[in-house]
């Protein structure tokens, strides 16, 4: 049970800032062995202006040498995953059959019918495998041959009336 204090405790260190994560679930379960706390049932994270819905959220935790406090490593979200980010720059919305966010990396990967939206230019993103680093700004995005990438941007024509 170390780790359900460990999460509610490490979290608040994600991005350097304190602040509140809350997590509700029909269920959960912690393996101190395994380092991994695993809620499912209507998850509903919330922290900050971010928020993220799954059937299944597994929150991954190293230890952190010299302290007795573990850090999340890994988040992965399965089952009807949507999610929203805020940042000062960008603010997106997305949807996936598979969501793994890396907290020091600042990383998304959203696997399977992933769907981005950055609302901010109003920008949409469809593939099979979207993968964002909030820290570098790099995209990337993967589709098959059945479902190829689609890109949808608005721009606006020159000022001609036509």
């Amino acid at each position: 049970m170390k780790y359900l204090a460990g999460l509610l405790v490490c979290s608040t260190l994600l991005l350097g800032q304190t602040q509140k994560l809350v997590i509700d679930a029909q269920k959960f379960e912690a393996s101190d062995a395994k380092g991994i706390s695993t809620f499912t049932g209507d998850v509903k994270i919330q922290m900050g202006k971010d928020r993220l819905e799954a059937n299944k959220v597994e929150i991954y935790f190293v230890s952190n040498k010299g302290t007795n406090t573990k850090t999340p490593s890994k988040y992965i979200a399965t089952g009807n995953v949507n999610f929203e980010l805020v940042t000062s720059k960008k603010h997106y919305l997305g949807t996936g059959n598979k969501i793994i966010y890396s907290p020091s990396k600042q990383e998304y990967t959203v696997l399977g019918n992933g769907f981005l939206q950055e609302k901010n230019d109003d920008r949409k993103i469809y593939g099979d495998k979207i993968y964002v680093n909030q820290l570098s700004g790099e995209a990337k995005v993967s589709g098959s041959e059945n479902k190829p990438v689609r890109f949808i941007i608005n721009i606006e024509q020159g000022g001609e009336n036509k």
